[in-house]
């Protein structure tokens, strides 16, 4: 069975990878969605730290008295979504250092990344805080948790080290997840030692002991 969102682990190292991770895209099986629906996206929203409790009611409040506006908000993080990962494929590269993805599709995704920023930036307002000026996104309640994952997005896609992001190695058993490499050296294989790493690890163990008995003497 399944994860539910509450139980998915965070390996991405930035909300906006994590967002890409709630769709499990490895193995033969059909692709799994974490964000099975609005009340799903709220609370994954509030772990990642996307929204903040206080604001929970607010959306939820929104959502509930116009519903339209829950399913509008669902389909645009799903929209972001897909588009982060064709940019991300394009960059990312595999365990053989072979690129992933199509960078055609990838600069088509930017197009709508930008105008998904675009909107957020539009609803959004200058603040004072202390002793600077910050844009605050998340000012229309029904659209806060999109605006602030297209917020997230651009924050990802224009100051990270994109070659930092890798991929669980598929093609080594991993789960295909992206996660963002911190590690001082760049040699972050696996997006959890302690689940794929380990899982990879005792199945090659388990190989080669099996090849060791059945070798003659």
């Amino acid at each position: 069975m399944p994860l539910d969102v509450s139980e998915l682990p965070l390996v991405g190292g930035h909300p906006a990878l994590d967002l890409v991770n709630t769709l499990e895209r490895g193995g033969n099986s059909p692709p799994h969605d974490f964000l099975t629906d609005s009340s799903a996206l709220l609370s994954w929203s509030l772990r990642v730290g996307i929204i903040r409790d206080a604001e929970v009611d607010q959306v939820d409040r929104a959502w509930r008295d116009e519903p339209a506006a829950a399913h509008a908000g669902l389909a645009a993080v799903r929209d972001i979504r897909e588009a982060l990962h064709l940019v991300l494929l394009a960059v990312v590269t595999d365990a053989d250092g072979d690129a992933a993805g199509d960078p055609v599709a990838a600069r088509a995704a930017l197009v709508g990344l930008h105008e998904r920023w675009s909107g957020a930036a539009a609803r959004a307002r200058l603040v004072l805080d202390s002793s600077r000026v910050r844009l605050a996104y998340g000012t229309v309640p029904a659209m806060l948790v999109p605006d602030r994952i297209a917020e997230a997005v651009f924050d990802i896609v224009l100051t990270a080290e994109l070659t930092r992001v890798h991929r669980c190695p598929v093609r080594e058993g991993g789960c295909g997840w992206l996660f963002l490499d911190q590690s001082r050296n760049g040699s972050r294989r696996w997006c959890r030692m302690a689940d794929c790493g380990n899982v990879v690890k005792a199945r090659r163990l388990t190989e080669r002991r099996r090849a060791a008995r059945s070798s003659p003497s």
